[in-house]
């Protein structure tokens, strides 16, 4: 009866993906969707839908990741690992224990932090040729794959071929950008005893140079304590925080210090700008205390704000102290900027143009990360990282983002 309760259930599954693929207006969120949906059903941890570069490298590319961990900028050769295996021989296979087989590509594992025990990969055949494949990963309840997930898998696949041949999809396979930021199984614990609580547990994150990244999730997901540990301002509890390739994991305060003056630039929803300086002494106090500054008049140039130099806070309005505050982030020089909800505080038409700045500092190379609850902000982003009761829950990777003025809500 249960089998049978299964065999219905992914039946109905397989219907919706049908009707998503066919009537969603974009094809790239109809597949994440439907990725989710799949992974949901047979209560698996993680999938990840994978697409050949036929036409280029001959490599194999993570196209949309659902849990488990942040592929992004990995990649595989054909015949390397289970999933190019897959790929090259077009044909499902189901792992047991991935560790001890020897076509799996352990080094992902290292590289990101999550274990993969068990997996089903099943093939995406077009009319032609092979153009990737579909990986769901560990069981929930540490059982094994049984034939109604692979069924279930494979009816994705086919799916997916199907609507990628009809309706094309640009695949805009990823660059291997340098790591800035690496998280590795970082958790944050707070108080002790009855009070203890655990907000991070066990994030895995790569930020690329270069990047923009918005993190999304609803409050107490943990997004701002990951945000204060990859900034300096609080300490993780166990696991890994290195930035350029050093380890800031039990850094002292010292440290942290130095870190947080010459490396990172900080843009607040509250402005934080101090009211008996003028603009431009605003970005002077910051100015002095780094290495090789910008000078403030440049960087209010930036802006759009040289003709404010001399008013204080209290003279401008909240667009313009915040375009202020990303000038006084850009002084430093900064190799990454953390911006914690930056538009929360003002209305559609101020948002976008303190975007627009952000848009432009993107532009000069500066890898930006930023919070925030707006999910139409997420569209200019590069990479969108949704949280969920504090570990990395999706990784969706944008090919065309939006511009600032493409915006609506």
């Amino acid at each position: 009866m249960i089998k049978n309760n299964t065999k219905i259930e992914y039946t109905q599954v397989v219907w919706e993906i049908t009707s998503l693929l066919q009537k969603a207006e974009s094809l790239e969120d109809a597949l994440r969707t439907s990725l989710g949906e799949v992974v949901k059903a047979v209560c698996a941890e993680a999938g990840t839908i994978w697409f050949y570069n036929v036409n280029s490298d001959k490599r194999i590319y993570p196209s949309f990741t659902i849990g488990g961990a942040d592929l992004t900028g990995l990649s595989l050769e054909l015949g390397e690992g289970i999933a190019g295996m897959v790929v090259k021989e077009g044909k499902s296979t189901v792992v047991k224990d991935c560790r001890n087989d020897e076509r799996w590509a352990g080094r992902f594992d290292e590289t990101t932090g999550f274990v993969t025990k068990s997996m089903v990969c099943v093939p995406l055949v077009n009319k032609y040729e092979v153009i990737g494949c579909i990986q769901i990963i560990n069981k929930k309840d540490g059982s094994l794959f049984n034939d109604e997930d692979i069924s279930l898998c494979e009816n994705l696949a086919m799916l997916t071929a199907i609507a990628v041949d009809g309706r094309g999809l640009n695949l805009g396979f990823s660059e291997s950008k340098k790591s800035i930021i690496s998280l590795k199984n970082v958790t944050k614990t707070f108080g002790t005893g009855d009070t203890k609580l655990q907000v991070l547990k066990g994030v895995n994150l790569d930020i690329r140079e270069g990047e923009f990244l918005v993190i999304l999730g609803e409050s107490g997901c943990g997004k701002s304590t990951m945000l204060n540990i990859i900034g300096g301002m609080d300490q993780l509890t166990t696991g890994t925080f290195l930035f350029d390739g050093k380890d800031y994991s039990k850094a002292d305060e010292k440290t942290l210090t130095e870190y947080r003056r010459h490396s990172v630039g900080f843009i607040f929803q509250a402005y934080n700008l101090m009211p008996t300086l003028t603009a431009e002494e605003n970005l002077d106090f910051i100015g002095e205390l780094c290495d090789n500054s910008m000078d403030a008049a440049e960087a209010l140039e930036r802006v759009g704000l040289s003709q404010r130099k001399d008013n204080y806070p209290a003279q401008m309005s909240g667009g313009q102290q915040q375009r202020v505050s990303i000038a006084r982030a850009l002084v430093k020089k900064p190799r990454i900027i953390l911006a914690d909800e930056p538009t929360a505080a003002l209305d559609y038409e101020t948002s976008i143009e303190v975007l627009t700045v952000l848009e432009e500092v993107i532009k000069s190379g500066t890898t930006l990360l930023m919070v925030t609850h707006n999910e139409e902000i997420a569209k200019m982003a590069n990479r969108v990282i949704r949280m969920k009761g504090g570990v990395v829950a999706e990784v969706i990777v944008n090919r065309h983002p939006a511009s600032a003025k493409e915006l609506v809500w």
